[in-house]
């Protein structure tokens, strides 16, 4: 499995964390960001998200963004993955995994990196509401 993905398919949590866990022994602190699917935003019930993406930047952009959390913190590994796919509220969409010899460097290349997958990432998504269908704004 690639470190950075994107993919319609779910995606394991125990997988990805496993597969953190054989970059090094010295990993001591492992920190994860999950993001699923709501079925309410801003004031308006959500039935789906559909999450669409500019295919030759988006794995390019998570990439870059692994690279960089990796020069940043003092983190010995990170994974990423996104899915781009039509989900329901309660699914994943989003798994951030940072492992580092402590945990606050973790924490903090968990946050910054799903910060910046949001800011930096050309991933969009479009939610299935009562009144129709809506892109939402991208927002840190």
């Amino acid at each position: 499995m690639d470190a950075v993905r994107v993919q319609e398919a779910d995606f394991s949590i125990e997988a990805e964390v496993t597969a953190l866990r054989q970059a090094s022994s010295r990993i001591g602190g492992i920190a994860t960001f999950l993001g699923c699917a709501r079925d309410f935003s801003e004031g308006r019930a959500v039935a789906a998200i559909t999450f669409e993406q500019y295919a030759p930047m988006a794995v390019k952009a998570l990439g870059a963004l692994r690279d960089e959390a990796l020069e940043r913190f003092d983190i010995i590994e990170t994974r990423i993955v996104h899915r781009v796919a039509r989900v329901t509220p309660g699914e994943q969409i989003v798994l951030i995994i940072v492992g580092a010899e402590h945990r606050a460097p973790a924490f903090e290349a968990c946050r910054w990196l799903i910060d910046e997958l949001k800011r930096r990432v050309p991933i969009w998504k479009r939610e299935d509401t009562p009144a129709g269908e809506r892109w939402v704004t991208p927002h840190p």
